[in-house]
């Protein structure tokens, strides 16, 4: 049995990913985690929310704090009702201290972390990609299933290869990981440069290896500049693909698979991307 984990700031739940870990969790027969990351640095409120015109109020923090756990517990609730339904095998850890931390400690005994493409651990509303998500990306010890805000049924695999080993062992840990998903039409897709050929690199090895994980995959050779050409061709696709790309920003990466290019996936593409290091 895998064990997926699932990070959750409970003052600002995500049903979303959520869904996805449910979901992800029933068809692979894995045991569910929910994390939810108390950091004690993270309020519901304001400073300026304690300050009345005779100053700093106590009570008035009391309230507040009182608040933040009423909405933090229905946040466990709901998914615990959620994993209920579903006849998962399910557990819940509440980690308190520094969530950036916490998380990456937890993601050492998993198999793999889902977390909302927009979160943030902190009081405010962030750009995507958010500082919280770049910095579990270059630390993780597990792949990680980045969601978008909006839960949608995958319909589609999309694997990205570019003849690096960051993309071949992103494509491995996928295969082993959600196995359940190969039964979705995959698409392997390449981006050459102008001057290069339409051949796929390594050919006969990497259709060798994936004949074997993906035999009914489709093979795209497109020519271009890696970012742009890439999505653009995304962005083309129909229904909800789930994307697959390598290492982020640890060690050796592909020209094509690195920081910037997972970063402006997620700031442009509202579908899942399962991103795995290779180290």
């Amino acid at each position: 049995m895998k064990k997926f984990i699932v990070a959750f700031d409970g003052l600002r739940f995500s049903e979303s990913v959520r869904d996805y870990a449910v979901m992800l969790a029933r068809q692979s027969g894995a045991h569910l985690v929910g994390v939810f990351l108390e950091d004690f640095t993270l309020h519901g409120y304001k400073i300026y929310d304690l300050i009345t015109k005779d100053g700093y109020n106590e009570g008035r923090q009391r309230q507040l704090e009182e608040k933040d756990r009423v909405k933090r517990n229905l946040a466990v609730e709901s998914f615990e009702t959620a994993c209920q339904q579903a006849g998962l095998n399910y557990s819940v850890h509440h980690d308190r201290s520094v969530a950036i931390q916490e998380l990456v400690h937890e993601s050492i005994y998993a198999d793999l972390l889902l977390i909302d493409n927009r979160e943030t651990l902190t009081g405010y509303t962030e750009k995507i990609p958010t500082d919280f998500i770049r910095d579990l990306l270059t630390q993780t010890h597990c792949p990680v299933l980045i969601v978008p805000h909006h839960f949608k049924p995958i319909s589609k695999l999309v694997l990205l290869y570019d003849g690096e080993a960051s993309s071949v062992h992103a494509i491995k840990m996928f295969s082993y990981t959600l196995a359940s998903l190969k039964q979705e039409p995959a698409e392997v897709v390449t981006i050459r440069d102008l001057n290069d050929s339409l051949h796929v690199p390594d050919n006969r090895l990497i259709k060798e290896f994936l004949k074997r994980h993906f035999p009914k995959a489709v093979y795209t050779v497109l020519k271009g500049k890696a970012e742009s050409t890439t999505i653009d061709f995304l962005r083309t696709q129909t229904g909800n693909p789930l994307i697959i790309l390598g290492a982020y920003g640890r060690g050796k990466v592909s020209r094509w698979l690195n920081p910037s290019m997972a970063d402006t996936m997620m700031k442009n593409l509202k579908c899942p991307l399962f991103i795995a290091h290779n180290k």
